[in-house]
C-alpha cells in the first residue's frame, strides 16, 4: 500500500483556452472540477497504473464533501480526516498555444491543535499498513513548518520510507528527519536554498542535510537524481506541449512505486520521466496518456551524472 498525505487538499478547477490574454474575456467550452492537491494527484496516477493506494489528509466544509464524493466516483480509497474549516479551491488556466499553465492557489483552512492530534493518531494507524508514505504539497494555516518533519519521524519509527514533495521552510525543517526521497523542482530547490543556480550542488546540499535521495524535476529536460548509490540524469526523448501542472505529481507516483518495489534507480528514473511527460499530454492534473507513456518509456535515456 502506498499512502498519500494531502494536508491542504483542494477542489481543482481547470480552464483551457487557446491563448490567454491578460485583462481580456475568454469564453470557455467547459470547466473541469475534481478533487485535487498534490497527494491526491499522486494517488490518481498510482491507481491508474495499477498500484494499491490510499488517500489521507484533511478536508472540511461543502468543498471537502465535494472532494470525498469525487474520490468515491474515481474509485480512490478515502481515508481523509474531517476538520471544521473549509477546503480550498485552486484554479488552473491552461494555454494550449503556449503549452503553459497559470495556477491560482487559495491558502486553505486553518487547522486547530485538536484536529492535528486527531490526524496524527489516524496517521499512526495508516503506517501499520503502508509500504511507502508520500507527503506532498503546502501546509494549511495553523500547522508549523516542522509538520512534515514530525510525520517523517513517525514513519521512520514504523520503518516506513517517506517520499517528500514540498519546498521552502517545511522542506528544510523535514530533511534532517531523514526522508527516503525528496523531490523539489529546480525552481523550488533554488528558492529553498537561497537562489543557488547549481542544481547538482543544491541536491548534494539536501543529501548532506539528511535526505537519503534527492530527485530534482528539470521540466522538459527530465530529472536529476543524487542518491546513496550514485547520481543520474534522465531525459525524455522529446519536448511535449500540454498541461504541465500534474507532471511533478506523476513523477512522484513513479518514484514511490519504484521505492515500494525496490526497482533499480536507472529504471525507476526512466519510468518517472516517461510518466511525467505522459502526464503533460493529459488535460487534467492526476491523469496521464497511457499510449504516450509506453512510447516515451522506450525513448527515455538515463545516464550517470558525474
Amino acid at each position: 500500500m502506498i499512502t498519500t498525505v494531502t494536508l491542504n487538499a483542494a477542489v481543482d478547477v481547470t480552464y483551457t483556452v487557446d491563448r490567454f490574454r491578460s485583462g481580456g474575456s475568454h469564453r470557455l467550452p467547459a470547466a473541469h472540477r475534481r478533487a485535487g492537491g498534490k497527494g491526491i494527484n499522486v494517488s490518481r496516477v498510482l491507481a491508474a497504473a495499477g498500484h494499491d493506494t490510499t488517500v489521507t489528509g484533511l478536508v472540511g466544509g461543502p468543498s471537502g464533501d465535494a472532494v470525498r464524493l469525487e474520490l468515491a466516483a474515481a474509485g480512490l480509497r478515502d481515508s481523509l480526516v474531517t476538520i471544521a474549516g473549509t477546503t480550498r479551491q485552486t484554479v488552473t488556466v491552461v494555454e494550449q498555444a503556449a503549452g503553459d499553465a497559470t495556477v491560482l492557489l487559495e491558502p486553505g483552512p486553518e487547522v486547530t491543535a485538536a484536529e492535528w492530534r486527531e490526524f496524527r493518531t489516524h496517521y499512526r494507524h495508516l503506517l501499520t499498513t503502508s509500504r511507502v508514505m508520500v507527503l506532498s504539497g503546502s501546509l494549511p494555516a495553523g500547522l508549523p513548518d516542522e509538520t512534515y518533519a514530525e510525520l517523517v519521524l513517525l514513519a521512520r519509527r514504523h520503518d516506513v520510507p517517506v517520499v517528500l514533495d514540498c519546498c521552502g521552510p517545511s522542506l528544510l525543517a523535514a530533511v534532517p528527519a531523514g526522508p527516503a526521497l525528496v523531490k523539489p523542482n529546480a525552481l523550488e530547490l533554488a528558492e529553498t536554498l537561497g537562489g543557488s543556480a547549481d542544481v547538482r550542488a543544491g541536491a548534494e546540499e539536501l543529501r548532506a542535510a539528511g535526505a537519503r535521495s534527492v530527485v530534482v524535476s528539470l521540466g522538459a529536460e527530465g530529472l536529476l537524481a543524487v542518491t546513496l548509490v550514485g547520481a543520474w540524469s534522465a531525459r525524455p526523448p522529446e519536448r511535449l506541449s500540454g498541461n504541465p501542472t500534474g507532471a511533478g505529481d506523476a513523477a512522484v507516483a513513479a518514484l514511490s512505486a519504484g521505492l515500494a518495489r525496490n526497482t533499480p534507480w536507472p529504471e525507476r528514473l526512466r519510468q518517472a520521466v516517461a510518466l511525467s511527460a505522459a502526464a503533460v499530454k493529459a488535460p487534467l492534473a492526476g491523469d496521464f496518456d497511457a499510449p504516450a507513456y509506453r512510447s516515451l518509456l522506450s525513448g527515455t535515456t538515463v545516464t550517470p551524472d558525474g
